[in-house]
Formats: structure tokens, C-alpha cells, sequence
């Protein structure tokens, strides 16, 4: 028994030895996302994922950073956060240098303790969750405004509208009670609350229940905090039923592939935005992104989620080669600490040492019958 004792010890000795080796002996920086590729919340990563590698490639062609090519390594975890745990499980036994554009507030929230216990910086998550920014976690970064930011516009508008009767439909989950509360204090503040509340099963499209609840409830407006599928869903069987009033979405629900589920049925439906709109000729960041999109994929076409991949690639660049020497995990944490009023070609972002969610830039834009959005 002891023998066997003293030899565990000597294998666990010798796989930290293995993996300070590979932390020394790094030939590229490689990040960890964890993305849905598959079901019904799919488009949210492969968007998300594009935007990236679109903004790495360009960076890799260029001689990467400090001549060390980014390597973005993605995992599908289906929007399950199980799923995601594992993946992250994965990341940090091959020793990623990051985890980086994870997308989904239950999913971000499975990974982020053991992102917290291997001391890996978490940047920029596609969630405006409470959960995810309060309490403090010094190795967290957020390039997106929060949900509460999001839900305050919405309220602010809908109520200068003097509409008021508003209900709420929401993914039964984390991010859906995160939206749910952040709609629930921009109404507080005003003297309200929601007229009524119905709910959708994470990665299901089954609403019959909260269309019936809602339609009866009369709202002027309802408020949706799910994925494009259930939110589709919902909408087109709430129009079915005969509801005549008004949609709007926060910006996860993913506004193109919305758009496409919903084909002319989109005309009239709100979505909040936290990125600037993709489209159309821009300079700036927007025509960089135009660029790379293209020269990456020249048929992708812009979209919300892209552009916040992107922007989340350059932010994650930018602190990498503030680096000086070898990259290091503690390094790339006080460095993105830097950028202070950074300005990413007309994208402002405002990190500090005790301030790590960057922006609080948030507009509402609206869906047109044939797949448009206008601002």
C-alpha cells in the first residue's frame, strides 16, 4: 500500500511538472470557448464564434502576438450547462492560456467557479447577468452592458409611451430570471409591475401555457427573455391566438437568426442592442469588421452577434499585446485593466482595477418584414 502511495504521488508530481512545462513552452495562445454549435440556441455560438475568428485570423496572417498565433478552441455544449462544465473541465486539463466568448448565462455561471479555482481569466461572456458581475471577481471581463441596462431602456421607452401593461416571457433558467428581475426594478421605480409573468423551458419550444396565460392577461406589451426559437415560438403563437400588442426582446435573444425564424411575421418586433448595428457602410470598428467578416468568410453577412465576437477578439488582442515578455494568465488580467477610456476605432470601453464591465451602451432597433433591422 505504501508503494502504491509513493507512486500516485510520483504521477501527480510529475503531471504538474508536465503542465508548468507546457505553460513555459507555450507556442501559441490558445482560448477556451464554450458555445452551443448544435440545437436551438446554435446560432448564438457559431455567430459568436465567427466574429472571432474572423478578428484572429486576420491578427495570426499579420504574425500573431509577439509572434505567438492565437488559437481559438471551441466545444459545443448545446446551451446545456452540464455540457459546458465538462467542456470547461477539458480546457483547463489541456491548460488553455484563457476561457474566452463563452455565450449563456447558465452556462457561463457552471463554468465560472472552475474557471475562479484554476485562476483563468474569463473574458468577455455573451450574458448581461447580475450574476456574472456582482459580486466582483477580478477575473472576469464584460465588453457588453448588463441586462439591467438592457430592461431599463425597454421600461424607459415603453412607459414615455404611456404604456404600461407590461408582462414578461421568460426562459425558465438563469438568464431568464435575470431579465425577469431586471424588467422587474426599471418597473419599480415607476410605481409598477409586470401585468403578468409566463415561462419556456430552456432549450424547448413548448409555449402553449404561457401564450394562453399572457393572451388572457391583455399586457400592451410583452417583454421576452429567451433564445430566438422559443421567442419565435411564442410569438407567432401569440398572434395566432389574436394578441395585437407589441414584442420586444433583449439582445441575447440573437436578432438575425430571430429575423429568420420569424420571416415577415418579424415586422414591428423591438430588440435591444449592446453592440454598434453591423450594417450598411460605416468606418471604424464597423468597417474593420465589415473586412475581416469578409475576407474570413465572404459569405457571412453582418450580424449583432458577429460583430460582438469580434469586438471581443480585438478587446482580448489588445490587452495581449500590452503584455511584455512571456504571456502570462496574471499579466493579461492587469493589462486589460488598462484600458481606460479605450476607444476601439468608435467602441468605447472603460476598464480599472475595480471596474471590469466595460460598457453600458445599450439601443432599441426594430425588425421589418423582410429581415431587416432598423435603428
Amino acid at each position: 500500500m505504501q508503494n502504491r502511495r509513493h507512486f500516485q504521488l510520483a504521477l501527480a508530481g510529475l503531471a504538474l511538472t508536465g503542465t508548468a512545462a507546457r505553460a513555459q513552452e507555450r507556442r501559441s495562445i490558445v482560448l477556451g470557448q464554450s458555445v452551443p454549435l448544435t440545437g436551438p440556441a446554435a446560432q448564438l455560438g457559431l455567430q459568436m464564434q465567427l466574429g472571432a475568428k474572423a478578428y484572429f485570423d486576420a491578427v495570426n496572417a499579420a504574425g500573431g502576438v509577439g509572434g505567438l498565433p492565437i488559437v481559438l478552441r471551441t466545444l459545443d455544449d448545446g446551451y446545456d450547462p452540464a455540457h459546458c462544465k465538462a467542456n470547461t473541465e477539458k480546457f483547463i486539463q489541456e491548460d488553455v492560456f484563457a476561457l474566452f466568448g463563452y455565450v449563456g448565462t447558465p452556462t457561463s455561471l457552471a463554468a465560472l467557479p472552475l474557471a475562479t479555482a484554476a485562476k483563468l481569466p474569463f473574458i468577455a461572456p455573451l450574458t448581461g447577468a447580475e450574476a456574472l458581475r456582482d459580486p466582483f471577481n477580478r477575473l472576469v471581463f464584460h465588453v457588453r452592458a448588463s441586462y439591467y441596462d438592457e430592461t431599463e431602456l425597454i421600461v424607459k421607452q415603453l412607459t414615455q409611451l404611456d404604456l404600461k401593461k407590461i408582462a414578461v416571457f421568460h426562459q425558465n433558467d438563469a438568464y431568464g430570471q435575470a431579465g425577469l428581475k431586471g424588467v422587474q426594478r426599471a418597473l419599480e421605480k415607476r410605481g409598477l409591475q409586470p401585468t403578468a409573468v409566463a415561462t419556456v423551458e430552456r432549450n424547448t419550444v413548448d409555449v402553449a401555457a404561457a401564450v394562453k396565460a399572457l393572451v388572457h392577461a391583455q399586457p400592451e406589451v410583452v417583454v421576452q427573455i429567451s433564445a430566438y426559437k422559443s421567442c419565435a415560438a411564442f410569438i407567432r403563437e401569440a398572434r395566432k391566438a389574436g394578441y395585437g400588442g407589441q414584442f420586444y426582446n433583449v439582445s441575447f435573444v440573437g436578432t438575425q437568426a430571430l429575423a429568420d425564424e420569424l420571416g415577415k411575421d418579424a415586422a414591428g418586433v423591438v430588440v435591444s442592442q449592446v453592440m454598434p448595428s453591423p450594417f450598411g457602410t460605416a468606418a471604424g470598428l464597423v468597417n474593420d469588421y465589415q473586412q475581416a467578416l469578409h475576407r474570413f468568410d465572404a459569405k457571412a453577412e453582418p450580424n449583432y452577434t458577429s460583430i460582438e465576437g469580434y469586438v471581443a477578439a480585438r478587446v482580448i488582442v489588445d490587452g495581449l499585446r500590452r503584455l511584455a515578455g512571456k504571456p502570462s494568465r496574471e499579466g493579461l488580467v492587469s493589462a486589460l485593466e488598462t484600458l481606460s477610456g479605450y476607444d476601439s476605432r468608435g467602441y468605447r470601453l472603460a476598464f480599472s482595477p475595480t471596474r471590469h464591465v466595460g460598457s453600458s451602451f445599450v439601443e432599441l432597433t426594430m425588425l421589418t418584414a423582410d429581415g431587416k433591422v432598423r435603428r
